[in-house]
């Protein structure tokens, strides 16, 4: 018979052990040193989520939605979400201050409802298709022709007809309100078209988009329609406003937004590669995007401030990007290009990365010495443009594909963007943690692209207990449905038995923290940040679980 002493002994030992490695972890040391009312909120929080669990999720009762078969917390994002939408902890969430918002490309993060009604404003937009408009064959993605959109100048305007008549002579372009208002479908068909046009559906997220490949495919051909709508000018600037404001009411305090900076030469696809002006005219520069950028900026910063919400806005910078599949000779155009940006915005430019399906595309292995080139350059001119590295984003263990997470951090990069297979990496983790390489997690991103089925899947938990910065992102959210952080923020908190509230927090500190902001602007931001957690925790704390 096991003595008391001996029990004793195994349960301190066991508990000596739990806390040994749970030291690894960033929110061990802020948990050890809370005041009293985040233990309070953190404790409210938890007492949430085990209700919820019980009566959302169902843990031991009756599952009532008999369109999902199985339901389970941080499950299928896109079959959840109207039931994530109606919990309290996501009401929560969304009134959390979330610091910056690190990794987002510019042209996935607009509701497509909204851009497509800012298109409609513009007489100059025209659309076309290659065929007549067809929507009865089948609701799949597949069958359906993609909506090519583009600015043209007056003297080039298409003419008024029904795209969805078998008289419509397939490319010829029609203005888009005479397209939307005359077709025989209807305007909602239409509007239906278009919007599914710009994102992923369940049914393609999970039945006929069955493999990375194929949902990478759909997913590719988003911003194939919607660079026609954004790269024209005045909707690019009320679509970074619509941006900026959304951000903002999502608890977003600062943005680090990604850019594809189109090379102006290249012939395919040249209308999806330049900037049309307001004349419909290709005479929009690089260095005027910046400017449209900045002026943006300005305008939210007035408004709030005019609102006496000025302390919820910090700003906002751009990391340099383009695709790669480019060859090594165009990159370094790129890299001279971001290089004069740089110099006239030298506010504005916050870093250097490639963009585009590593599974596909080049490894940073190919671009080893125009990118070694550019950091020489920079450093001999003062510059500061750090790398901002996708990598990892893959299922692979060992391949070239994943054998990008080694060059990121040898290249130096500041963050790695999504690190996905980081996890296969116990040292490459140990120098995130030892270095300060915070990776910038995208769940529902991961998720709906086919990294992870889903979030108690997700590798995160893995980063957590190994001490790994992170910061939250949302990725390409217009194209996903994630439309605000808080999404990700809830599958992330649901998912974990470990992770809570203050879990939430470390990662918003950190998001501000990594940024590329000066250590001065950091810690104005980190105070403003620290005003707004602390009321944040008080209105949680006057609720009852």
């Amino acid at each position: 018979m096991t003595t008391v002493p001996v029990l004793d002994a195994y349960w301190a030992s066991r508990t000596n052990l739990i806390v040994e490695e749970r030291s690894l972890r960033r929110d061990t040391a802020y948990l050890a040193n809370l005041t009293e009312t985040e233990k309070k909120a953190e404790g409210i929080i938890r007492d949430i989520k085990a209700v919820e669990a019980k009566t959302v999720w169902g843990f031991g009762v009756e599952n009532v939605h008999e369109e999902i078969p199985v339901l389970f917390p941080g499950m299928e994002f896109l079959t959840a979400k109207e039931l994530i939408d109606e919990t309290r902890l996501f009401k929560i969430l969304q009134k959390m201050p979330k610091g910056a918002l690190l990794h987002a490309h510019l042209d996935g993060m607009v509701d497509p409802t909204i851009l497509l009604r800012i298109a409609l404003k513009h007489p100059a937009m025209h659309v076309r298709l290659p065929a007549p408009l067809s929507l009865t064959t089948s609701n799949e993605s597949e069958s359906r022709p993609l909506p090519e959109f583009m600015a043209l100048p007056v003297s080039q305007f298409g003419i008024t007809t029904d795209i969805a008549s078998p008289e419509y002579v397939g490319g010829t372009w029609v203005p888009l309100r005479d397209a939307r208002d005359r077709c025989s479908l209807g305007a909602e068909a239409f509007d239906e078209w278009v919007i599914g046009s710009l994102r992923i559906n369940p049914t393609e997220a999970y039945k006929t988009h069955d493999s990375i490949y194929k949902i990478w495919q759909k997913f590719q051909s988003t911003f194939m329609v919607s660079r026609g709508l954004i790269g024209f000018k005045p909707v690019y600037e009320e679509y970074i406003y619509e941006f900026f404001r959304s951000s903002i009411e999502d608890g977003i305090m600062y943005v680090e937004a990604r850019i594809n900076f189109w090379y102006k030469y290249v012939s395919i696809y040249l209308f999806l590669l330049t900037m049309i002006g307001a004349d419909g005219e290709d005479n929009v520069d690089h260095f005027e995007w910046l400017e449209i950028f900045e002026r943006v900026v300005d305008r939210v910063k007035r408004e709030l401030k005019e609102e006496g919400r000025e302390d919820e806005f910090y700003g906002a910078r751009i990391i340099y990007t383009t695709l790669r599949f480019i060859s090594k000779e165009e990159l370094e155009w790129y890299l001279d290009d971001c290089i004069a940006l740089k110099q006239k915005f030298p506010h504005l430019i916050a870093g250097f990365d490639l963009v585009g399906d590593e599974n596909v595309f080049h490894p940073l292995t190919y671009y080893l010495e125009p990118l070694l080139q550019f950091k020489e350059r920079t450093k001999e001119l003062g510059l500061d443009i750090p790398f901002i590295f996708h990598a990892g984003e893959t299922l692979g263990d060992g391949d070239h594909v994943d054998q990008n997470l080694f060059d990121a951090i040898l290249l130096g990069t500041k963050r790695i963007g999504h690190g996905f297979s980081m996890a296969k990496h116990p040292l490459l983790m140990k120098m995130c943690r030892e270095r300060g390489i915070p990776l910038e997690v995208c769940p529902i991103s991961n998720e709906i692209l086919r990294l992870t089925s889903s979030m108690p899947m997700h590798p995160l938990p893995i980063f957590f207990n190994n001490g790994v910065p992170i910061a939250l992102s949302s990725d390409d959210p217009a194209v996903f449905g994630n439309l605000i952080l808080s999404y990700d923020y809830y599958q992330v908190l649901v998912s974990s038995e470990v992770s809570g509230l203050i879990t939430l927090a470390v990662t918003a500190r950190d998001s501000i923290q990594f940024s590329t902001l000066k250590d001065s602007e950091k810690q104005e931001l980190l105070q403003i940040w620290e005003r707004r957690w602390k009321a944040f925790v008080e209105e949680i704390c006057t609720l009852t679980p």
